[in-house]
């Protein structure tokens, strides 16, 4: 992976510079961002707050909280074309997430077992099929306080049921 990664929303008016790799990956199937994405899941890249900057333009913000934590989360997208580009967290300041989808070369950033973990798979729509090998959590991968949850790891492809 490169140590830096653009993207932009499609009108190009505001535009972004990750300035790292993410820290992880997380792949997230809860009502939120399906609703967001307009998609079953979001695959959403973590990055550190202070080595993102956005490069053109200034995104507009839309803030609601959380109905997993109920912690304010942000949206940050284009007040021209409407795209979605990044979320910030009350949860967790110090990180941003970006929609993959946005970036100049979203191929840039591969989820891995390693890398990535699969949340909110509760409220997956039937018929996802969750790879094996990857982290699962039923909802968030922590605590409200931060204590982390144990994985579920599936040693074989696992079908969603309704």
């Amino acid at each position: 992976m490169s140590s830096r990664h653009t993207g932009r929303c499609l009108c190009g008016n505001v535009a972004f510079d990750t300035g790292a790799d993410p820290l992880w990956i997380t792949i997230c199937y809860c009502r939120f961002c399906q609703r967001a994405t307009g998609s079953d899941r979001m695959i959403e890249p973590i990055f550190e707050l202070e080595t993102f900057s956005f490069t053109a333009g200034k995104p507009a913000i839309f803030t609601l909280p959380s109905e997993g934590s109920g912690k304010d989360v942000s949206i940050h997208f284009c007040p021209n074309c409407g795209t979605k580009l990044a979320l910030t967290f009350e949860r967790w300041p110090d990180r941003l997430g970006i929609y993959i989808g946005t970036l100049d070369d979203p191929a840039s950033i591969l989820a891995t077992p390693d890398n990535s973990k699969h949340i909110f798979v509760s409220e997956a729509r039937p018929g996802t099929i969750l790879p094996p090998g990857v982290k699962t959590f039923a909802r968030h991968a922590t605590e409200t306080d931060g204590t982390p949850i144990e994985p579920t790891v599936h040693a074989a492809p696992t079908l969603v049921k309704a």
